[in-house]
This record gives structure tokens, sequence and C-alpha cells, in this order.
């Protein structure tokens, strides 16, 4: 019987039985000693000759990176092996043995664009696999949550007649003679639904053409999408709030062996779970941006000038170990200890990396925030320098109506203003939720669609309902990606799902 590596827990001192790849193998004259993945988890695998005897273990000398077999031996507690396991094998087959496996360094050594077009053999690496796992388990979470507040979950089409948010992005295609579009979003869709259900949740993919290469942006991503019949903004941000809440949550409780692959430190994420989100107004925000306005006593331009100091000084710390480990390789240094210290000035060099990244952008990032125009939107660095003063996500609310979509309702009073609320996540993560209170009066759309320069005859069939039981209601996004890159703490989306699609990257 097949038995697996995620619940070894449970079989310490038995004979068991897995079936898997190997990922790194070490050979000596007696054993080798090889770290082995079967999907659920990593261990490592002792082929020992005094266990095998000379023609099994001579065969097992053969084994390469990404080797498969299955392997059957006695499981023993070794807290000093991957995992805190080792399996001492007894007897083993080979289905296959792999030559030239194109990954042999670290990721750091191969470099990203070598990793990206890889994608397909890159996922089988520890720390794709964490990611992975951990995308896998939000989305678990996402439906857990949606499914015990009673929503349902309903499916908004892919190809549309028409653009929801009314750009230009869009990924146009022939439909029988017709043009027709990949959706950008199915909220028009999720609306038509909240109608007949009450509450429900769209989770697919969307698509938007924007030539843009960011750390933020994709061509082909996952959206979760609730709308809520009777739902104010004032609904809409207290169900937000719930629900990144409670998936953080459980992804805490669930993931703690993914996330310590990562390196994640989990102490922001268990703030998210303990803390109550701030709920600021697009005017505050700006004040807070533009350092006129302090949060608990935090200047947001303040905090990037120590932020730039604390670069600088740890840049110079850097330079001066790297220089330190080099001359002592130099000097000369046993194999073990010069490979250990070459992995030592590669981690710092990529540290130093993106340090310098951040030595350069956060002067450009000062200025904009300084000079930042009332009635603009926020953009990437905006929202780096904004929630450096939260330790929580933030939800910003009440944005002029000129930058945000033709469906938001208007703020009482104040028609320049919409009722709309974005979730900004800390850490220089940006903007993970987007929704609003939606637009229920028939003559506003109207006006607001010819406004937009959009076609009305596109958006009849969204106007009928405003016109047969028109009632208040929200709703909301959430970029998929974008939730797996704040989780795991990655610096780019391209990690977040398992073959990314973005302006550059079309294969495999």
């Amino acid at each position: 019987m097949q038995q697996y590596i995620k619940d070894f827990a449970q079989l310490v001192g038995h004979e068991v039985s897995i079936k898997g790849w190997v990922t790194k193998i070490r050979k000596s004259k007696t054993a080798c000693f090889a770290d082995f993945r079967d999907g659920s988890g990593f261990t490592q695998a002792v082929f020992a000759l005094e266990s095998l005897g000379e023609e099994q273990f001579e065969l097992a000398k053969t084994l390469t990176l990404e080797s498969s077999l299955a392997i059957t031996g006695q499981l023993i507690r070794n807290e000093k092996s991957l995992g805190g396991y080792e399996l001492q094998v007894n007897s083993f087959e080979i289905y296959h043995n792999a030559e030239g496996y194109p990954i042999t360094k670290s990721d750091e050594e191969m470099g990203v664009k070598f990793l990206s077009d890889k994608r397909h053999l890159w996922l089988r690496s520890r720390r794709q696999w964490a990611i992975m796992r951990l995308r896998n388990q939000l989305i678990m979470s996402i439906h857990n949550f949606f499914q015990s507040e009673d929503f349902v979950q309903m499916d908004a089409p892919l190809l549309t007649g028409s653009a929801c948010e009314g750009t230009t992005d869009l990924f146009e295609t022939d439909f029988f003679g017709q043009p027709a579009y990949l959706s950008q979003s199915g909220q028009l869709y999720g609306e038509a639904m909240a109608m007949a259900m009450g509450k429900i949740y769209t989770f697919g993919p969307t698509f938007r053409a924007e030539k843009s290469n960011t750390p933020r942006h994709l061509s082909e991503f996952w959206m979760i999408e609730p709308e809520m019949a009777f739902y104010t903004n004032e609904d809409n941000m207290n169900l937000i709030e719930r629900f990144i809440k409670s998936v953080i949550g459980e992804v805490l409780y669930r993931c703690k062996d993914e996330l310590e692959v990562l390196g994640r430190d989990t102490s922001s994420l268990e703030k998210v779970v303990d803390e109550t989100f701030p709920r600021v107004a697009y005017s505050d925000a700006v004040k807070i941006l533009r350092g006129e306005l302090e949060i608990n006593g935090k200047n947001a331009i303040k905090l990037q000038e120590e932020d730039l100091a604390q670069v600088t000084a740890r840049l110079t710390e850097i330079q001066a170990e790297i220089a330190e480990r080099e001359k002592a390789i130099a000097a000369g240094m046993k194999k073990g200890a010069r490979r250990f210290n070459e992995g030592k000035i590669l981690a710092l060099r990529g540290e130093a990396k993106e340090l310098e990244e951040k030595q350069r952008h956060i002067p450009d990032w000062i200025e904009s925030a300084k000079n930042f125009e009332d009635g603009e939107d926020f953009g990437n660095s905006d929202e780096t320098v904004l929630t450096r003063v939260f330790s929580t996500p933030v939800m910003v609310y009440n944005w002029p109506a000129k930058i945000k979509s033709f469906y938001m309702k208007e703020v009482d009073g104040d028609p320049s203003l919409v009722k709309g609320v974005d979730l900004l996540a800390p850490d220089g993560y940006g903007e993970i939720v987007g929704g609003s209170e939606r637009e229920t009066s028939l003559e506003v759309l109207v006006r607001k669609i010819a406004e937009h320069n959009l076609d009305q005859d596109d958006f009849e069939w969204y106007l009928d309902l405003r016109r047969f039981g028109s009632v208040p209601h929200a709703g909301f996004g959430l970029g998929l990606e974008r939730l797996v890159r704040w989780v795991c703490g990655l610096n780019h989306v391209r990690e977040t799902l398992p073959f990314q699609r973005r302006y550059g990257q079309i294969k495999p």
C-alpha cells in the first residue's frame, strides 16, 4: 500500500512504502543520501550498502536528480534530516533514471528568466511546492468562508460582448462573426445573479491586456467576486474585513510548514487576524501620503526617510561581510566550509540586489508622495508609502468619481465622490481588494454610461436590473494572485500561480 510523507508523524518505527522523485543526492562509498519528494512533502532517504547489499547499492548509485522510484524502508525520527524524518531504505524500484535535469543550482544562481522558461520543472522545487500548497489552502479557505456565510457560488461568462469597466485593455476575439472579449470581471453578471439569489460569489479567471511589466500585474489571473443584495458599502467593508481575517487565520493554522519553508515572518499576518482594520477616507489618505496627517505619531514621509537610512546602513554591512568571506575563501579552507561561505555570499548578494533597488526607488517614492495631487488615483509607490504607517490592511473609501467605474454609487450629497473601497495590504503589497456600493438609480447610471463614453445598447440588460426591483447592493473583487503574493511574502507575482501569463510571457 502506498503511503505519504505528510503522514510520517503517525508512521515512525514502521516499515513505510512511498513513491516519488529524487530532488538532491549525495553519494559516498557506503551510502547514498537522497532528498525525496512525493507531492505531499519532502524527506531524506538513506540507501546504505549494509542494508541493500552490493548489487542494489550499485543500482542506487545510478540515481540522479528527478529520477522517479518507489522505496520501502524503516522510518525513524531524525531532527537533522529534511522534514525531521529519515527513511532507511531496504528495497526500491526505479521507474525512470532522469538524465541532464537542467535546474541544478539555487534560484539565485539559475536566474529568473531561465526559471520562468523552465516553469514546468521549476514547480518541482520545495519553495514552489510550498507556494502552491498555500495557494490551494487560500482557495479552500475562500470557499469555506463564503459557504459558511450562505453565499451561492455561481459562474459568470468568460466571453463578453462589452467591457465591464470601460477600458481598452481587452483581449478581443471573434465570436461567430461578432466581436467578443475575454472577461475583465464577472461583476455585472454577479449583480444580476445576486438579484436572484441574494448573496453570490464567482471564482474564475479574468483577463487584462495591460502592457505592464511590474511585480503586481498579470494578463490572466483569478478573481473572487461576491455580490450582495441589500448591502451598503458599510456592510461591504464589514464583510471584507471578516473575510480576510477568516482566510488568513485558517492559513496560519493549516500551513505552518509551508510558511516555514518560505521563511515567512508570520507576525505581520497574525496582526491581520487580531487587530481591527483602519478605515480612511480618500481625502485623509491623501494627507497621510503627503505627510500632512500622522497616524499614531507615524509620518509617512519620515518613515520612508528612515527606511532609506536603514537600507543604506544594511548595504554597508553586507558589502563588508562579503569582502570578509571572500578574503577567508582566498586564504584557503576545506571544501565544505568553502561551499558554505560561497552560499552565504550568494544569499548576501541577493539581499543586496533587493536593497539596492529600494535605495534607488525610495527617493522617487518620497518625491511622488510629497507632490501627489488630490483627485488622482494612487500608484504602486503611493500605496507603499501610505500603508507604511499601518500594521494591518487599511481600507480607503469614498473615492473621486472621475477615477472610478461608472457603476459605483455616488456619495449622498456629493456626486464628485463614489462609495468605493480599496483594501491595501501592508509592507508594500498594495491593493488586494476593490469594491463598492453599486448605483441603484437608472437615471444616474444612464448618465454615467454616457460620461464614460460607453455604448448604452451594450448595457441595456444591466439597466434592466434597475428597472425591475432595484435594491441597495454592493460587492467587491479580490485578486487571488495578489493575495498569494502577500501571504507568501513574495517579491513578484510570477510565482503565485502554476503558469504565468503576463506581458512578455506566454510560454510554457
